[in-house]
């Protein structure tokens, strides 16, 4: 197969040996099977007469690395198998627009769908489950921000569009800086934040929860906040250890998975306190992969792409309708 890997620019600058990245892995494991992997980002992408293209570079094994070839190819996206859209947040107009390119490529299966993932914010949307989330508003008010933090004691506030933690505040009753960070997350009440009733059991971290299809894999770890902040934010093994699926989360998040894959989203990342989602990560969910192999001796890169081909082998084409009553409708059509 021919196989496009949308990265992030950051990640290309840095392609070779980053085996913290999860497109490293699937890569390279698509690589072993045999197949051609192409590489690109959003910039990269075009449109000629309503035809979508990317300039794009191929990739090669180097021993256990993965490299890619400097020659740049300029290829139509219907000339790919399929094509894996994983470009790190923010969801910003460069984003959006390569969102709206991938669009045209009518014949090539795109996971996880660029339409979907443009219509569901990772903070926001997650309020789709709702009765699987801490009490939570989100509102660019003041007012009710301050009314909803007496309520509650203590609060996390998080800006919608951002992510790896960025900008994530937290808030107790009294503390003397409750205006200043309020008006400075809301922009003077003009942006919306999502505000989250703060979970004390985040101090032993959050779980990363993994959907495939429609399922929730077994295997996940637990991101352990580090000693100058309340949260994870760092990717190292000193504050990544092995985790454990409870009952509750694999019968409820078995749920969100069959929701998500219904709308396009195949992958996404589920962070989770105390069995409560308080983010979804659909854009280039991290799948902690050199992690979740050292700690369950396995190879879940393998199962990763098994899915993947047998999902573009499928006969199955998803695509986004929106009804009117703001809820999410998700269909299927036979190619």
């Amino acid at each position: 197969m021919n196989i496009l890997f949308v990265i992030d620019k950051i990640e290309l600058k840095y392609f070779e040996f980053n085996n913290l990245v999860t497109n490293f892995w699937i890569i390279k494991d698509f690589l072993k099977r045999g197949h051609d992997v192409y590489i690109t980002t959003n910039n990269k992408l075009y449109l000629k007469n309503s035809t979508a293209f990317s300039l794009c570079f191929k990739s090669q094994l180097e021993q256990e690395n993965i490299i890619y070839d400097k020659e740049e190819f300029d290829l139509k996206i219907n000339d790919f198998d399929f094509v894996m859209f994983r470009p790190d947040p923010p969801v910003d107009n460069d984003y959006i627009n390569a969102t709206y390119v991938l669009e045209f490529a009518k014949n090539t299966k795109i996971i996880n769908n660029p339409t979907a993932i443009r219509s569901f914010n990772e903070k926001l949307h997650a309020t789709l489950f709702s009765e699987y989330m801490p009490e939570y508003i989100v509102t660019a008010s003041k007012s009710k921000i301050e009314n909803f933090l007496a309520d509650c004691g203590e609060i996390i506030l998080k800006p919608l569009n951002k992510c790896f933690g960025s900008g994530v505040m937290y808030l107790h009753q009294g503390d003397p800086n409750t205006r200043t960070i309020i008006n400075g997350m809301t922009n003077d009440e003009n942006s919306m934040v999502m505000v989250q009733q703060y979970i004390p059991a985040v101090k032993y971290g959050d779980k990363r929860v993994l959907t495939l299809g429609d399922t929730v894999l077994d295997e996940c770890v637990i991101k352990l906040p580090t000693n100058d902040d309340f949260k994870f934010n760092t990717h190292s093994d000193d504050f990544i250890k092995k985790g454990v699926l409870t009952e509750t989360e694999k019968t409820n998040f078995t749920k969100v998975a069959k929701a998500l894959n219904n709308m396009g989203i195949y992958m996404a990342g589920l962070d989770v306190v105390d069995e409560k989602i308080i983010e979804i990560n659909v854009t280039s969910p991290c799948y902690f992969i050199k992690e979740i192999n050292n700690n369950f001796c396995t190879n879940i890169e393998t199962k990763i792409s098994d899915y993947i081909l047998s999902l573009v082998n499928s006969k199955e084409k998803w695509s986004f309708a929106q009804k009117s009553n703001n809820n999410y409708q998700y269909k299927t059509e036979i190619f």
